[in-house]
């Protein structure tokens, strides 16, 4: 008895439209469903909102069986959070990318790319020889595009 894999990641986000946009349109995720309002008395409970109205997409996020699933509540609206990487419960997820110089020069001048960095080169540590940076979603979460050195890494 215990966890024995991971499903989805999940970030709240302040437009949908925006978000999909973003990672549906920018990233390559595929869109495996959306649901514009979601009330069921179970979700409900599950999220500790008894009225809430969310509106919810779940992404598969490319080449791998995990996803990325969206919220943006409706009902009861949420406030901005910092989201700086420093901030305890702040947290990033990162995505495995085949050229990260590459796809960085192509993401350049997109509407809603904020990057935090530039593609840094791992020159010591475990993923000697990879390439990462920083950046943030429309919504500022961060996320790290990651591309791992010829050896596989960690």
């Amino acid at each position: 008895m215990g966890i024995v894999g991971a499903h989805h990641t999940c970030f709240t986000v302040k437009d949908m439209q925006r978000s999909l946009a973003f990672y549906r349109d920018t990233l390559g995720f595929e869109v495996v469903n959306e649901r514009p309002e979601v009330t069921n008395n179970y979700f409900r409970e599950i999220i500790g909102f008894p009225d809430a109205v969310v509106y919810a997409v779940l992404l598969r996020i490319p080449g791998t069986s995990h996803y990325l699933e969206l919220f943006e509540y409706k009902h009861p609206r949420g406030v901005a959070q910092d989201l700086t990487p420093n901030n305890p419960g702040s947290s990033h997820i990162a995505y495995i990318v085949d050229d990260l110089r590459a796809l960085y020069e192509q993401l350049q001048g997109k509407p809603d790319i904020d990057f935090i960095s530039p593609p840094v080169y791992l020159d010591e540590g475990p993923n000697t020889g990879g390439w990462a940076l920083y950046m943030k979603d429309p919504s500022g979460v961060v996320i790290e595009l990651f591309e791992l050195p010829a050896s596989g890494g960690e």
